[in-house]
């Protein structure tokens, strides 16, 4: 409905290997009311989803390199997907013709003002915080951008708890999941190496 909706078309082939999650009653039942065609790879075949096994492996190398820059913990493996897929739909590609695929399906390119260091020291105002004692900001990092959302997604170091802002101040240049003395090491004694991020040229796109 909502590609119905914000992009006046209709889906007409969905491809997808044999998982259960495609193969029940309730999808046969959802395709079959809107005229999909729903196309299946041959078991065991997974060649026949190269495009899609390719993209699955830039995201993975993409999000690890997101998360050993930022020193997080594998517990936030799913910020650094989200994190991932966000600004590698904003990346030119060569089989696009140096377009993103952000430009491709709305038809202007980005804008990469807001892009800033995952993982970075981000301090956020402390709205309607009345208690002139207290912390006039959040001493927060960045975790990635929410989609319908104008502003960052920040983790709050005090807290422990996931918040959204627009008002806040970066510091681009520190890492707090990282220690202080040295980067081999996060505060959860896991190992931080360099940051290598994939060749995204021959990448195919979403």
């Amino acid at each position: 409905h909502m590609i119905e909706t914000q992009f006046s078309t209709k889906i007409a082939i969905i491809r997808s290997d044999n998982g259960t999650e495609f193969i029940n009653s309730s999808c046969g039942s959802f395709f079959a009311e809107k005229s999909i065609l729903h196309q299946k790879s041959v078991v065991k075949t997974p060649q026949q989803n190269g495009v899609v096994e390719r993209k699955h492996r830039h995201l993975l190398d993409t999000a690890r390199a997101l998360r050993i820059q930022a020193g997080f913990p594998k517990s936030f493996w799913g910020e650094c997907v989200l994190s991932a897929t966000h600004i590698i739909n904003q990346l030119p590609m060569a089989n696009l013709l140096w377009k993103s695929p952000f430009e491709s399906l709305y038809g202007q390119p980005p804008t990469y003002e807001d892009l800033r260091a995952i993982g970075c020291l981000r301090y956020a105002a402390n709205i309607g915080e009345t208690d002139k004692f207290e912390p006039k900001a959040h001493k927060s990092v960045l975790l990635g951008y929410s989609f319908g959302i104008k502003g960052s997604k920040l983790y709050d170091l005090t807290t422990k708890k996931i918040f959204h802002s627009r008002d806040v101040i970066f510091k681009e240049d520190i890492f707090p999941f990282k220690t202080k003395s040295n980067d081999v090491y996060n505060i959860y004694n896991e190992p931080v190496l360099p940051c290598i991020l994939p060749d995204f040229d021959d990448i195919n796109p979403l």
